[in-house]
């Protein structure tokens, strides 16, 4: 009969994890801060238009203000999952953090029209959250 490892709560882990596991939690809390802001970012283009200063017609780069909204509520839904499920212990979640973090990276880029200094703030966080997440992995996870 096999042992089911039950994921343990990165906040939970302190023995032999050192330093490195403050660096994932700070990845996890980033990733729900961040899904949170960019859901009210989306909903703020799509119930308002004007709320962005920067506009070259109606259009984004590539799409209107409305797909971007729908965009940025779904994405943001992703990013804030990925974050909880990463702050939980579950393995899947670090791979699925850094993908969205990387996919987060070109969605700001193309949103740079918009908010210049928003995008690159949220593209440097992203780079730090795959930095902690791939750097001394094993030594985070307190060799679990």
């Amino acid at each position: 009969m096999t042992k089911t490892q039950v994921p343990v709560p990165l906040a939970e882990m302190t023995e032999g994890s050192g330093r490195w596991t403050g660096w994932v939690v700070f990845a996890s809390i980033m990733l729900v801060v961040v899904g949170g802001i960019n859901i009210i970012q989306g909903l703020a283009a799509l119930l308002n238009d004007s709320y962005f200063v920067v506009r070259s017609g109606n259009d984004l780069l590539i799409a209107n203000f409305d797909t971007w909204g729908v965009i940025l509520v779904v994405w943001g839904a992703v990013q804030a999952g990925a974050g909880l499920g990463l702050n939980s212990g579950h393995g899947w979640a670090r791979v699925l953090a850094i993908i969205v973090a990387a996919v987060s990276m070109i969605i700001q880029t193309l949103f740079l029209a918009a908010y210049p200094i928003w995008s690159v703030m949220i593209i440097a966080l992203d780079v730090i959250v795959i930095y902690a997440l791939t750097a001394r992995w094993a030594e985070a996870r307190g060799g679990l």
